[in-house]
């Protein structure tokens, strides 16, 4: 295995548990026929597995110091491509045909990653993603915890994510203070509900959790929406058999797209 410095600025934590690798790739499903993105391939270790069972993997990274080193270590193989970029800028809609996506997230850009991701999925399959388990917890909460929210349905929204398992500190160099969970997310085939106006239905959403202590009701007047009068509040919630002094929290996505729908129908009328 090649060996470079992690950069801090780059959130680097190289995987180097080969068992945890093959965990990954095992929770991917890789077949012969699939082509493979990854980010941030690192040391490589992930890189090699993919390889063995993909038709091809498309590995990009940001790191100047590895790209050479990743070509030297994987010149012999002829299913592999090196692409220098940074991910958050690469155009995953330009790839040729659809493909699954596996990577070991840097923390800080995880987020990120995965909307921009999420912008192609109609050419995904789907994603098996390492990242932060608090994020990870997140991603895939349902509704009435504390860690169900504005992530939560912005993911479920476009696709099914599932929790497969934890990874301890141990698995990675430098060892992070926090444990890491590989996240995989099957891309819908159409969303997961329909909405009148989805940028309407997002604003809607990130009203009700700006302030989760408030009722629902409270929230959506606090957050100063110019469209979301008292008026259109009290009718939206009367129509819906929605009880304003719920939270925020206990909403499932059907709900929210109920309540925003009402509530686009009384401000454009």
């Amino acid at each position: 295995m090649m060996y470079v410095r992690p950069k801090k600025s780059l959130g680097q934590h190289f995987l180097t548990d080969i068992n945890i690798a093959r965990d990954i790739v095992d929770a991917a499903n890789i077949s012969k026929d699939d082509i493979v993105v990854e980010i941030g391939p690192g040391n490589g270790i992930l890189t090699r597995l993919l390889a063995g069972r993909a038709k091809k993997v498309i590995a990009i990274e940001i790191d100047e110091r590895l790209i050479d080193k990743l070509r030297d270590e994987f010149g012999s193989f002829n299913n592999i491509e090196i692409i220098a970029k940074d991910a958050l800028q690469f155009p995953f809609n330009e790839i040729e045909g659809r493909f699954k996506v596996a990577a070991n997230l840097p923390y800080y850009i995880t987020t990120p990653i995965i909307f921009h991701l999420l912008e192609s999925r109609d050419r995904i399959i789907s994603m098996t993603l390492m990242m932060q388990r608090e994020v990870a917890e997140r991603i895939v909460a349902a509704p009435g915890g504390k860690d169900y929210g504005v992530l939560s349905i912005a993911v479920q929204f476009y696709a099914e994510p599932a929790l497969n398992f934890i990874v301890p500190s141990s698995a990675f160099f430098p060892k992070p203070k926090v444990e890491s969970a590989v996240v995989s997310f099957r891309i819908l085939d159409k969303r997961r509900v329909e909405v009148l106006d989805e940028g309407f239905f997002f604003k809607v959403v990130r009203a009700a959790f700006s302030q989760r202590r408030k009722t629902l009701r409270n929230a959506l007047r606090s957050a100063n929406l110019p469209m979301i009068t008292d008026d259109a509040l009290d009718s939206a919630f009367t129509k819906t058999g929605i009880d304003p002094k719920r939270r925020g929290e206990t909403l499932s996505i059907a709900e929210f797209a109920k309540l925003a729908d009402t509530l686009f129908c009384h401000t454009s009328s």
